[in-house]
């Protein structure tokens, strides 16, 4: 059973490095054509200069008040139309107790994490899912689902990507609302947590490894495929076994 994206257009947020270029090169490869998402140019440069397929890459910080707008426009420009919009970007400037942030860092977390797959989905509909329906994916997280010391703020904002996943669901019909809650993936963005609790938790899960970005872009390439398409409302954990193992650090 192959897993088949033909003649589908995806555009994914945070897609220069990590999870977020593991899923567009995934999807390429898969026969999507993939617009690539991220802030800097030259990391998008690099990261299609690896892929498969047919890619494009887009500029913007996905936090900004239009990025959504002209990065959907840009991608049905390209490709002509857009079936797959995957909400992966996601920062994390704060880590320590709840009590302690700053507006400043919280503001940005929440701005980011949050804010940005609200209207970045409202421009995927608004362009193209209203129309032809279409799939969303909204990377969030296990510690969206649990407490956690250091990561309370950036929690919350998972927490909300995952009813946020419910709510749009319910709202938008045939235009399938999915979600991911990985944990911890060996990528960049997750290096405070890989070098300090790394090798423990590891030891401590049923599969005896930590994730890594392929085991997350291989379950949001299904998700955003016709074969999950009786599929919408859920967000899907993928932790090689943390929870049933009370692997928590």
């Amino acid at each position: 059973m192959d897993v088949s994206l033909d003649g589908k257009v995806a555009l994914i947020t945070g897609a220069s490095r990590g999870i977020g270029k593991a899923i567009a090169a995934t999807m390429a490869a898969s026969g999507a054509s993939v617009m690539l998402n991220s802030r800097k140019q030259e990391g998008l440069d690099a990261a299609a200069s690896e892929m498969v397929g047919e890619v494009d890459v887009f500029a913007a910080n996905a936090g900004d008040d239009d990025a959504g707008e002209r990065a959907v426009a840009a991608t049905i420009e390209r490709f002509g139309r857009l079936d797959i919009l995957v909400n992966n970007a996601a920062t994390n400037p704060y880590f320590g107790p709840t009590m302690e942030v700053d507006k400043a860092r919280y503001d940005k977390t929440f701005q980011v994490n949050l804010e940005a797959p609200i209207f970045w989905s409202q421009a995927a509909w608004k362009h193209a899912f209203a129309a032809s329906p279409g799939t969303i994916v909204n990377v969030a997280s296990v510690g969206g689902l649990r407490a956690e010391g250091g990561l309370g703020v950036y929690n919350l904002t998972k927490a909300a990507l995952i009813h946020l996943t419910r709510q749009l669901a319910s709202e938008l019909g045939e235009t399938r609302v999915v979600g991911i809650a990985p944990g911890l993936v060996a990528t960049d963005f997750a290096a405070h947590l890989v070098d300090n609790f790394g090798d423990t938790l590891a030891a401590r899960l049923p599969t005896k490894r930590l994730g890594e970005p392929q085991d997350i872009a291989n379950l949001a390439t299904f998700l955003a495929s016709d074969l999950a398409s009786w599929i919408t409302g859920e967000t899907y954990v993928i932790d090689g076994g943390a929870g049933v193992a009370s692997a928590g650090i």
